[in-house]
């Protein structure tokens, strides 16, 4: 039974987390964060990655870009290798040259993310003058290439523009720009559409598919929502009370998940399966645990419709469900692969 992550080809991937762990002081105690979470992404891949708020989604796309709040959080085990690199290793001088240049992050709000006291054509250009040394001048025009790139209509005039004159897809447009804007061969995406409704939802993640084919790029999509990964990842990494539950190729965990905590996700997206014809969503019944307080056993029993008594005693390790199709339960793995 391996815990390694599942590659996506025996090529060395392009970014390789492997046994995360992640804690933060609290005035009640270590919390765990995030604990044992490996995955790897390849060139030109599209990784999503699933779960409740607090699951530990987007800390671990923090830690990758060492953008954990210190002291209080900090990365207690495990390796994040980038082309090779373990970007924990590296000091702070040379972090700053991956971030941004190599590796660049939407974040999930941009009123917060962008900085409203500078115009956003100085936000756009920072990233050119600061790592590829363009000059002002040069600098203006790569700019606002950029954001006629992600669609902002008048780009010459919005790039002269502050952050509150623009609207929140445009300021989310901006943000993407921003990320694109030293071609970095990965974007973290960290719920990049939450406060958008859902025709610029739709457009956000239609530029970002069109990106990455145009572009090359890799991205790792961050989200709660299994349905807006369905059309734009390759494979899915479902998270649950820090640990990973389950990972498949997008089209077998649509087709036959195997944990239960992703079934029940499934259940609660709209439009899906049977809930087509229902009035009343499904919901999980129950509660995350208390990461300082968790019990032995699996995290997930307290709120699983299919508990035995096996999960009272031990947690499960993630297990083969099928081709580069792995689940962390006891259940599941006594059926064996379908």
């Amino acid at each position: 039974m391996s815990d390694a992550p599942i590659a996506q080809e025996k090529a060395e991937p392009l970014l390789e987390v492997k046994d995360l762990r992640i804690a933060f002081a609290t005035d009640e105690g270590e919390l765990r964060a995030v604990d044992g979470v490996s995955f790897v992404v390849g060139a030109g891949e599209a990784l999503g990655i699933v779960g409740e708020s607090g699951c530990g989604k987007s800390v671990t796309s923090l830690a990758i870009l060492r953008l954990l709040p210190e002291p209080a959080g900090k990365v207690v085990g495990g390796s994040v290798r980038f082309g090779g690199k373990d970007l924990l290793a590296l000091s702070e001088r040379a972090m700053q040259k991956v971030r941004g240049k190599e590796i660049a992050m939407i974040f999930q709000e941009p009123m917060t993310a962008l900085n409203p006291v500078l115009t956003v054509g100085a936000q756009v250009s920072e990233g050119l003058r600061h790592h590829l040394g363009m000059s002002a001048a040069a600098a203006r025009k790569r700019g606002i290439e950029l954001l006629e790139k992600v669609g902002i209509p008048g780009p010459g005039e919005r790039y002269d523009s502050y952050p509150h004159q623009l609207s929140g897809g445009m300021r989310q447009r901006v943000m993407i720009a921003i990320a694109l804007a030293c071609e970095p061969k990965l974007i973290l995406a960290d719920e990049p559409t939450t406060a958008l409704d859902v025709t610029i939802q739709a457009q956000i993640l239609d530029l970002l598919a069109q990106l990455r084919r145009d572009l090359g790029l890799s991205i790792v999509l961050i989200t709660h929502d299994l349905g807006v990964v369905a059309d734009f990842v390759d494979r899915v990494v479902v998270m649950y009370a820090g640990k990973v539950v389950e990972e498949a190729p997008v089209a077998a965990l649509f087709a036959g998940p195997r944990h239960p905590y992703t079934r029940g996700l499934l259940k609660s997206v709209p439009g899906f399966g049977d809930n087509a014809t229902r009035r009343r969503l499904p919901t999980i019944a129950g509660v995350v645990p208390n990461l300082r307080l968790l019990e032995k056993g699996c995290r997930f029993k307290d709120r699983c419709d299919e508990r035995i008594a096996r999960c009272d005693e031990s947690e499960p390790e993630l297990s083969a469900m099928g081709e580069r199709h792995r689940a962390a339960c006891f259940v599941a793995a006594a059926e064996g692969p379908r």
